[in-house]
């Protein structure tokens, strides 16, 4: 005789328990990742609409005379910003002189030779706070001490305020390059028989160098759209630049002086110097990720 075999009404419960809980995690991770695809999208709209209206108001000026010619007089037409371009690169060059070995020969020192040290600790602190200091600040620091000191106005005293900015940048991306360097490559330098100092040249800082290159082209790119410091250091010029001890002339403080004028020109060649800016510091950045992207 068969027996009858019955099951009680919570046999499936518990699959479908478990189905349902499937169902509403994947649901949930559906809306989940549809917000962040949206917030990431989201983020790239200041950026988008930066660029539309640089493109849009500086694009019409964007011709090779603006390159080679210099600014014109207020309500006039035609001219360019020839020495903005030169003196914001001779600026940012003073200051990358001044700043890449300073930030690249502490983190050497605070990385490789004395890293657990009193004097280490100090350096990584003041580097981080200097990051979170106004560029204005640096710009009065720069001020006080070579523009009040010489009684002008100079490229030197720009140099020095972007030198101050780049600083804290070059010095802790570099810690962060070296520390990137596997140990085992110092040790078998070390087996080797090599010393400490053949061992950061010949092997450290090869294998860390494309990192230290993302982190000095970020610094430049920092420091090339830097307004404030250069007002209260570099001043402005009109004219060509005959030495680096007189006043000279960026594209950030001529947008800031043509942006703020009530003629129409003056205005469009701003836009088409903030296009020109833009440029020169997208192509540092993508710079700066190829760099890094070489390294791993």
């Amino acid at each position: 005789m068969d027996t009858l075999v019955t099951h009680s009404p919570d046999f499936f419960s518990d699959d479908d328990s478990e189905s349902t809980k499937s169902v509403s995690r994947s649901l949930g991770n559906r809306f989940l990742s549809g917000i962040c695809i949206t917030l990431s999208l989201l983020t790239m709209v200041p950026l988008l609409s930066i660029l539309y209206l640089v493109l849009k108001n500086g694009l019409p000026l964007l011709k090779w005379r603006v390159f080679t010619e210099l600014p014109p007089a207020a309500g006039v037409t035609g001219g360019g910003f020839g020495n903005a371009v030169l003196g914001t690169l001779v600026m940012v060059g003073l200051g990358l002189v001044v700043a890449a070995p300073l930030g690249i020969l502490s983190a050497i020192y605070i990385n490789e030779y004395s890293p657990t040290s009193g004097m280490a600790r100090a350096v990584r602190l003041v580097a981080k706070l200097l990051t979170g200091i106004p560029s204005i600040i640096c710009g009065v620091f720069a001020f006080a001490v070579v523009v009040a000191s010489s009684g002008s106005f100079s490229a030197y005293a720009g140099g020095v305020a972007l030198a101050v900015l780049m600083l804290p940048t070059i010095l802790l991306t570099s810690e962060q390059a070296l520390l990137g360097v596997q140990n085992a490559f110092r040790e078998a330098s070390y087996g080797l028989g090599a010393t400490k100092f053949q061992t950061i040249i010949r092997v450290v800082l090869p294998d860390a160098l494309p990192a230290i290159m993302t982190g000095i082209m970020l610094a430049v790119a920092r420091a090339a759209g830097e307004t404030a410091p250069l007002i209260f250091t570099a001043l402005f010029s009109q004219f060509w630049a005959k030495s680096l001890g007189e006043p000279t002339a960026s594209l950030s403080v001529l947008i800031y002086n043509f942006a703020t004028v009530p003629f129409p020109y003056q205005i469009q060649m701003a836009w088409t110097a903030s296009l020109v800016l833009v440029a020169f510091v997208t192509a540092a950045n993508i710079a700066a990720q190829l760099a890094f992207a070489k390294k791993h």
